[in-house]
């Protein structure tokens, strides 16, 4: 009798750690292994932490950035310094993150002491009913602080704006010139779409050609490895994070490979001007074949051969006298 409640205060246990680490794992193998590692990574001068406006190539929310030598400082106020999405939702104690650490928690104790997240059902069927409970709560929490980006983005754009920006989105651009959509790398301006420019920096048609060469140039570049090619298109920041990632992919003894880059749409979220450094933060949706092969053998780890799409916010960064440089990659929710 003893045995038998400890084995299965035991898988009980064990059911959690594994529903737990679900999310998880599904994260991990879901996160693509081109360029940036499917992470938000870089720099946008001042408006690093200030979500970028939504387009149309990209309407939802823009992840935050993972990794970024830039720190909250003085020339951001205060909504940019606070802690990121704090309130309602938040990592600082929000009420719903609150709610659902402590209602998760609850369950949790509550199973491995010998009741369901609501309290009830025995044996396997409480198991499950705990993973299916968990699963629910995970998904409404998400969707709701889904909402709530959406609702906000603009509003925290606006608030990090500097002095002498344009207050808030800017016109997206469809006339269609150029081909229109689905044109592809190398082609002219491929799938960016142009119309009356509001922007306080000015974007041309040979900036967007820019965009769209480096998209290509740098997936290529970070296929082969070529780190010296990859200080020539990003900034020294995304390089150094380029750097760990290869860095990681040899320990693995593997090589990413993304091929067939074609820009499908993009459209620019905001330009801007800092001191003697221009901005451009564009999106981009774009065709790809990403897969990760063995560095000995060739045989495919992950991916596939089958092509895929991404949707990435980008931003540029130029000084006088010098070309655009990739300065910031981030993932979109």
């Amino acid at each position: 009798m003893t045995f038998s409640l400890r084995s299965r205060n035991l898988f009980k246990t064990i059911a959690v750690v594994l529903a737990l680490a679900l999310p998880t794992a599904l994260a991990i193998s879901s996160a693509d292994a081109r360029v940036g590692g499917g992470m938000s990574s870089g720099s946008r001068g001042s408006r690093t932490y200030s979500a970028p406006p939504s387009t149309t190539t990209a309407p939802g929310s823009t992840s935050q950035f993972n990794r970024t030598y830039t720190q909250p400082g003085a020339g951001m106020n205060s909504a940019a310094s606070a802690p990121a999405r704090g309130g309602l939702f938040g990592r600082g104690g929000g009420f719903l993150g609150g709610l659902a650490a402590g209602f998760l928690g609850a369950g949790l104790l509550g199973m491995l002491f010998g009741g369901g997240l609501f309290g009830g059902l025995g044996g396997l069927s409480s198991i499950l009913g705990l993973i299916i409970q968990i699963a629910l709560v995970v998904l409404v929490v998400r969707l709701a602080m889904s909402w709530w980006q959406r609702r906000h983005a603009p509003r925290a754009a606006y608030a990090n704006a500097d002095a002498g920006a344009a207050p808030g989105p800017q016109t997206n651009y469809r006339s269609g010139l150029a081909g229109g959509l689905g044109s592809g790398l190398g082609s002219g301006l491929g799938g960016f779409g142009f119309g009356a420019n509001n922007a306080p920096l000015e974007i041309k048609p040979d900036d967007y050609e820019a965009f769209e060469r480096l998209l290509g140039e740098i997936q290529a570049a970070w296929s082969n490895e070529d780190v010296a090619k990859l200080h020539t298109l990003a900034t020294p920041e995304m390089v150094s994070y380029f750097e760990q990632d290869l860095a990681q992919n040899r320990a693995r003894n593997v090589v990413n490979k993304v091929t067939n880059v074609k820009l499908l749409q993009g459209d620019l979220a905001e330009s801007w001007r800092e001191g003697e450094t221009d901005y451009a933060t564009v999106a981009l949706r774009f065709a790809l074949t990403d897969k990760t092969v063995d560095r000995n053998t060739g045989a495919i780890v992950a991916g596939s051969e089958q092509p895929g799409e991404a949707t990435e916010i980008w931003t540029f960064a130029r000084r006088p006298g010098t070309g655009w440089e990739l300065s910031a990659i981030q993932q979109t929710n």
